[in-house]
């Protein structure tokens, strides 16, 4: 029975070293983003990785979004780009000023991307921004084998609901005085990364892979 027990526990070292490794492998391969034009509704931006220096115009974008309040602060945002692991951020710029912005928690245990902010600027929006951005993140949480994509909406937000519908995510519950400041509920919406996702999923950047 020792004997057993002791194969076990090896097994499930070795199983556990090999899938850390291959998950290591998927975000070196697959989150290490080269930075480069992309082109949405015949528009020209640049695609990057959120660096630390982006925060003043990151929290500049929620201002102009959120009326003046910033729903993460410096520090918060500081905190989220300094964790290479287990986040990703990404920011699309015109001109070099940057208009959105994405962010997401990889939980490599459960395999959830949870996409944590989204935000494109008044005068960026309904140019197909947030849609590009978030079918990106889908891209990358199917590439790193992940079993689905998750996030919180609020429920007056219908406009970004309708986005995500078409996009496949399913309603899954709500999240009662949610935000902070008005206390409004969230809608939790869940995309199940099965084999149908690559139909809704359509990949726009042709230059990155």
């Amino acid at each position: 029975m020792k004997g057993v027990v002791t194969m076990w526990k090896r097994f499930k070292t070795w199983y556990g070293k090999n899938i850390s490794n291959r998950d290591a492998r998927l975000r070196e391969k697959y989150l290490d983003i080269r930075n480069h034009e992309v082109t949405i509704n015949d528009m020209d931006y640049f695609l990057a990785k959120a660096v630390i220096p982006d925060i003043p115009e990151i929290l500049g974008i929620e201002r102009s979004v959120y009326g003046g309040q910033t729903p993460w602060d410096d520090k918060a945002f500081q905190n989220e780009l300094s964790r290479k692991k287990d986040r990703f951020y990404l920011v699309l710029r015109r001109n070099d000023w940057l208009v959105a912005f994405i962010g997401c928690s990889l939980n490599f245990k459960t395999k959830d991307c949870h996409i944590t902010n989204v935000a494109v600027a008044p005068n960026f929006q309904n140019h197909g921004l947030g849609y590009f951005l978030v079918t990106k993140i889908i891209k990358k949480a199917r590439q790193l084998e992940y079993k689905k994509v998750t996030l919180e909406v609020r429920v007056s937000n219908t406009k970004a609901q309708k986005l995500y519908r078409t996009l496949g995510f399913q309603d899954a519950g709500i999240k009662q005085g949610y935000y902070n400041g008005d206390h409004e509920d969230a809608l939790n919406m869940e995309l199940e990364l099965d084999g149908t996702a690559d139909a809704v999923v359509p990949d726009y950047d042709t230059e990155e892979k």
